[in-house]
């Protein structure tokens, strides 16, 4: 990874941090069904929400710091998938349609207790790369809050962001870009 990939999702971590951002599961059910909110960031979600403390959770830096990526401690389950989570442009809002898709993974994880999750967060190919990569940890740290507060644990959760890097479709056009605003979720076992 180049260093100003690193500096730029420790800025994140560090902007995230002394923000104290939070996710609100109230606050994403008032928000449309797919429907862009421009401008919105992690800070809006802050309102009606029990306390979760993101520079305790992050899972992500901490254990890529200590060596601890799942990637290299972990074998990747190929046996269960899940659906990515889209949001709207310029937007960290996780729409009200799609919080059953991050549920579905907080269940399997109940379930599954030696198993562990990387949120991927990733960006449509508008912005610069290090704007995107801003965004696209920003969307996976709210996907995961939302499953710290559906009771999964911290620690078995890490967040990386991709940025325009990963696209799964390619074009121009909202009917491409739509399907590049996304988190996916990567399982690993124990």
């Amino acid at each position: 990874m180049k260093f100003s990939t690193i500096m730029a999702v420790l800025t994140v971590a560090l902007a995230v941090a002394t923000t104290g951002c939070r996710y609100s599961k109230a606050g994403a059910e008032g928000a449309g069904d797919g429907a862009a909110t421009a401008g919105t960031g992690v800070s809006d979600l802050t309102s009606e929400v029990d306390d979760v403390d993101v520079a305790n959770q992050s899972g992500s830096l901490d254990a890529i710091a200590e060596g601890g990526r799942f990637e290299d401690l972990y074998t990747r389950c190929t046996d269960v998938s899940f659906d990515s989570v889209y949001f709207g442009f310029d937007s960290t809002v996780v729409p009200q349609g799609e919080l059953g898709k991050i549920d579905a993974v907080a269940q399997h994880l109940t379930d599954n207790g030696k198993r562990v999750v990387v949120v991927e967060g990733n960006c449509d190919e508008r912005g610069s790369n290090e704007y995107n990569l801003v965004l696209g940890e920003n969307r996976a740290i709210i996907i995961r809050n939302y499953l710290v507060q559906s009771g999964i644990g911290a620690d078995r959760i890490q967040t990386r962001s991709y940025g325009e890097e990963r696209p799964v479709a390619v074009g121009q056009g909202e009917a491409f870009w739509s399907k590049n605003r996304r988190g996916d979720f990567v399982i690993f076992q124990k």
